[in-house]
């Protein structure tokens, strides 16, 4: 098997651990990593990459860092906007030296140096549609692996947004969820006084090879997707497959870019969560995490990127379920007792 470790994140509130946590898979126990990180940090992103996993990028409450030996030491990453909470982290497929940063308020910064330096870019910035208790952030960034200019954002709440040159401009790729959520069963609102503010609440999104100029995407209301760049937009009707259907996060697997992996809840604060597995494109699901009980929200799935059989995944709440031999057997590592709000997994 594999080397790997797991890392996981989560905030702290009054009376809460939050940070990161890291665990050797398979075996060991969680620690709790700070050398070189703020005390009360929340965090909320993090990414390892690609082909090296001893460096991991944290983004959080407090900005962006780097380490560059899996998590022992941490150092800061300036941005311009020193305020800007970092919600999402990408490393470019084909471009592993170009990073791309989303935050809150809604912002994408862009790196062609490994992180060395930032640029905000022009133009990322969310319609002022919805209005929440909270600013809207840009929650996951994507590149289409077949056409290396293409960045998608999906932002909460917010919908999405693209850019077809790097970054330089964006385009607003909301008008068909705006259309869908006309629809009875897609009409939601908690916080706005907007109907469409489930349509909008945008968590996950992921573009493959397999299907160039294709985005798939997660929100409150399910899984969806455009396979015209964010033109127009179709229900991928998840819930033939599973009588939970609010789209937590949604990855492609490094292996085969056919194969997909979705958390599905039945709501943001709920007490149950299971990880969905689709082995072609999204058009059919089978649940993959046969044997666990989440007693709270699915909230990430994370997939090794050279063992296609290591998955994992974590409740809002701080299970975390892993599967070393493709999902034929699972474990529960709970994180330490004091975790209650995790945003992020990532393994490596």
């Amino acid at each position: 098997m594999t080397n790997t470790h797991v890392y996981v994140g989560s905030a702290r509130t009054s009376g809460t651990l939050g940070g990161i946590f890291r665990r050797a898979a398979g075996n060991g126990h969680w620690e709790q990593l700070t050398k070189g990180l703020p005390e009360a940090v929340n965090v909320q992103a993090i990414t390892v990459h690609p082909t090296n996993p001893d460096i991991v990028y944290l983004g959080g409450n407090r900005g962006l860092y780097r380490s560059t030996d899996r998590g022992e030491r941490w150092e800061r990453l300036g941005f311009s906007d020193e305020r800007a909470e970092v919600w999402s982290v990408l490393v470019h497929p084909s471009h592993p030296r170009t990073l791309y940063a989303g935050t809150s308020p809604v912002g994408v910064y862009r790196s062609d140096d490994d992180g060395q330096t930032w640029r905000k870019l022009p133009g990322a910035t969310a319609p002022d549609r919805i209005k929440m208790s909270f600013a809207c952030r840009v929650m996951r960034l994507a590149v289409d692996p077949a056409r290396a200019d293409e960045v998608y954002a999906t932002l909460e709440v917010g919908g999405v947004i693209r850019s077809l040159d790097g970054g330089e401009t964006w385009d607003d790729c909301t008008s068909g969820l705006l259309e869908m959520a006309d629809r009875p069963h897609l009409k939601s609102r908690i916080q706005s006084d907007s109907d469409a503010e489930g349509m909008l609440d945008g968590h996950a999104l992921c573009v493959s090879s397999a299907s160039p100029g294709t985005v798939f995407l997660a929100v409150r209301m399910g899984l969806f997707r455009s396979a015209d760049r964010g033109a127009t937009w179709q229900d991928m009707d998840v819930g033939r497959f599973s009588p939970l259907t609010y789209g937590r996060d949604i990855r492609i697997s490094p292996q085969d870019p056919r194969v997909f992996y979705a958390c599905l809840s039945p709501a943001a604060r709920s007490e149950d969560g299971s990880l969905y597995r689709s082995a072609d494109l999204g058009q059919t699901w089978k649940r993959f995490d046969h044997g666990i009980k989440a007693n709270s929200t699915m909230m990430a799935v994370a997939l090794h990127h050279r063992d296609p059989d290591q998955v994992f995944c974590v409740s809002r709440t701080g299970q975390v379920f892993g599967t070393l031999d493709g999902g034929r057997s699972w474990r529960e590592d709970a994180l330490p007792v004091g975790v209650k709000d995790v945003y992020a997994i990532a393994c490596g």
